[in-house]
């Protein structure tokens, strides 16, 4: 049998209760097929990119698979008739990695530099333009305007409000 991984997108308006029936119903429709499914990860609600189906997030949920092809077929299948499910792409692999994926490692890592996200305790540099290194470039220059006359005051135009 293959192995595949398969990433599959929730509606955001789904609850986490029905996206892990979602993942039930798939994993029933591997096993009926022959198939087993391996580690499952709900990577949680999380923005997209762009808008699919009107919708600006999505639960993001990962299944290792090891089933004949006619099975993940019929999963995929089922998979397009449900309005749940926005996306979902599934590849297939040489073997299955061990532990964690790397979505969930950079979520506990996220979780062990606290609420500020790791920047609170380096210092960030100067806070204004007008401080930093502007390195070879040299000053800033606007062309030539130190070079022009003052500008002539502007003349009333009749019939303005004044």
């Amino acid at each position: 049998m293959a192995l595949y991984e398969h990433v599959f997108l929730a509606r955001q308006d789904l609850s986490q209760q029905q996206v892990d029936a979602l993942v039930e119903q798939y994993k029933g429709v591997i096993t009926a097929g022959g198939g087993s499914v391996g580690r499952v990860e709900n990577w949680g609600l999380k923005s997209l990119t762009y808008r699919v189906n009107k919708n600006r997030k999505a639960y993001y949920t990962l299944m290792d698979l090891t089933c004949p092809p006619a099975a993940l077929k019929e999963m995929e299948r089922q998979m397009g008739l449900s309005e749940d499910v926005l996306r979902f792409m599934t590849v297939k692999v040489e073997a299955h990695e061990e532990g964690i994926s790397a979505m969930m490692q950079k979520r506990e890592e996220r979780s062990e530099r606290g609420d500020r996200g790791g920047f609170g305790d380096r210092d960030r540099g100067p806070r204004s333009f007008g401080d930093r290194d502007r390195g070879d470039r040299g000053p800033r220059s606007f062309g030539d305007r130190d070079d022009r006359p003052p500008r002539r005051p502007r003349e009333a135009v009749e019939g303005a409000a004044e």
